[in-house]
């Protein structure tokens, strides 16, 4: 399996539980799209053809618990980044999230991309 991309920890500002002003919140999250934009072009994943399948492993700062729902929240910007550097829409993503029990200082999301293959049940 390919190496993940690995991406910033999206700022607390970013997140829904934080009571923030909104040119705050604005700033932040085109820093972190244009951040995780840079960082995704860098990497030169490939684009896949049809629906693609966004696996997030969120490796928290620390040892606090955190929501999945906050965390896929927080990184909305993030995502729009990804898509941007793809060059698709990302309406085309199937997300898979989880978050990992290792912690990294700063915190990250590891990013894999590939082709959704549906299964028929």
């Amino acid at each position: 399996m390919n190496d993940p991309l690995i991406l910033p920890w999206p700022p607390k500002v970013l997140s829904p539980n934080a009571r923030s002003h909104w040119a705050a919140k604005s700033k932040a999250a085109k820093a972190y799209r244009a951040a995780c934009f840079l960082l995704c072009l860098k990497a030169a994943l490939p684009v896949p053809a049809g629906r693609a399948l966004l696996s997030l492993e969120f490796v928290p700062p620390d040892r606090r618990r955190r929501d999945d729902d906050n965390c896929i929240a927080a990184f909305k910007s993030g995502r729009d980044g990804v898509a941007q550097a793809l060059g698709i829409d990302d309406s085309r993503f199937v997300t898979q999230l989880q978050i990992s029990e290792e912690t990294i200082k700063g915190g990250a999301v590891r990013v894999r991309i590939t082709d959704y293959v549906e299964c028929s049940a």
